[in-house]
């Protein structure tokens, strides 16, 4: 009984992961505080540079 439990359950690890593997992120990557406050400062660069 021990036996075949724990080969079930490592079956439904692999599955569970190959599962996860394939299907799309639904969240976005993560955006540190510094990274956008350096994209700010070059879009609001940009901005400048059109006026």
């Amino acid at each position: 009984m021990n036996r075949r439990k724990k080969i079930n359950e490592t079956l439904k690890k692999k599955a569970k992961k190959m599962n996860a593997k394939r299907n799309p992120k639904k969240k976005e990557k993560y955006i540190s505080k510094a990274e956008r406050e350096k994209l700010a400062q070059l879009d609001s660069q940009q901005h400048n540079e059109e006026d």
